[in-house]
């Protein structure tokens, strides 16, 4: 099984396997490189998309093989995108968490360009080397790499905020939504022991700007006037549709709420009557005594 195969879980949105299918959206013909063992595949594919797929590890590739429309096993540092393709283009390409496996990414970014089509995007997430736990770690002379996450073995790029945005322009990209997923300094797998630090420097370094950034979430299209038009466009659609949704889910809550005040307004009025039955009951035995205390007394007046 590949270290990289997972589960999604789509109600954790501080994730970015939640945020790249989020930026996809559904019904696209898709491109997802990099596919590992089709997990994403498989959520696009229930979204109504149409994914093919590019994957190195053979093993991974033959398991994401029932997920994806067509499929390319190879090592995208040789591999000629166009021929393996067959001239095909997709509406997105998704990169998740590869280029900073790859000896060059910006050129395999550039040349997966040439696979968009027209008003496509290139959606991707990285890790921050700037993130607080790295920054930690140096200071106490620490750059040791683990199996997984920001120092994994394997990653051989290393990007911050800014030098993403630049090799995404060097491709002739610009990026029309960035997010990030967060955690903080202290609570990533890179050790950092807190109490050798000088007092202050973790707080110092939790408020520098993408300390707490994990990775980074993009939607990049190409950075022409057509590109940049079309994605407006599809933002605008795709805001459309978020606006609708929110809209209902506001008169389904409203609904709900209403619903709730009725129950409970007919909860104490049922509170109300129990309350004046309860009364009414005790008071009547104090009543009936006072009654007859009143009659003898009447009658020893009398005598």
């Amino acid at each position: 099984m590949s270290k990289y195969d997972t589960t999604l879980d789509p109600a954790i949105s501080n994730n970015s396997h939640y945020q790249l299918l989020d930026l996809v959206g559904g019904r696209k013909s898709v491109l997802d490189v990099g596919c590992a063992t089709g997990f994403l595949a498989e959520a696009l594919v229930e979204r109504g998309c149409v994914v093919s797929g590019i994957e190195y590890d053979a093993d991974a590739a033959e398991q994401a093989r029932q997920h994806l429309d067509q499929l390319a096993v190879g090592d995208l540092n040789e591999l000629d995108l166009a021929e393996a393709f067959g001239g095909r283009t997709f509406e997105v390409i998704i990169l998740g968490d590869v280029l900073e496996h790859l000896i060059d990414p910006a050129k395999v970014l550039a040349g997966l360009v040439g696979l968009l089509a027209p008003g496509g995007s290139v959606v991707i997430s990285i890790p921050n080397v700037a993130h607080g736990s790295v920054r930690l770690a140096l200071l106490q002379g620490s750059w040791d790499y683990r199996e997984l996450g920001l120092m994994d073995r394997t990653h051989i790029r290393f990007f911050t905020r800014r030098t993403l945005l630049a090799m995404l322009g060097g491709a002739g990209l610009v990026a029309v939504d960035v997010r990030t997923t967060s955690l903080d300094p202290l609570a990533s797998e890179v050790p950092v022991d807190a109490e050798r630090l000088p007092q202050g420097v973790v707080d110092w370094v939790r408020e520098q700007p993408d300390a707490w950034t994990y990775q980074f979430l993009v939607r990049a299209v190409r950075d022409d006037a057509a590109g940049v038009v079309e994605a407006s466009a599809l933002e605008r659609e795709e805001l459309a549709q978020r606006l609708a949704t929110a809209e209902a889910e506001a008169a389904r809550l409203r609904l709900e709420v209403e619903t709730l005040q009725a129950a409970r307004e007919r909860a104490e009025a049922d509170v109300r009557t129990i309350q004046a039955t309860r009364s009414a009951r005790a008071l009547s035995g104090p009543r009936s005594l006072y009654a007859r205390l009143r009659g003898a007394g009447n009658e020893v007046t009398t005598r």
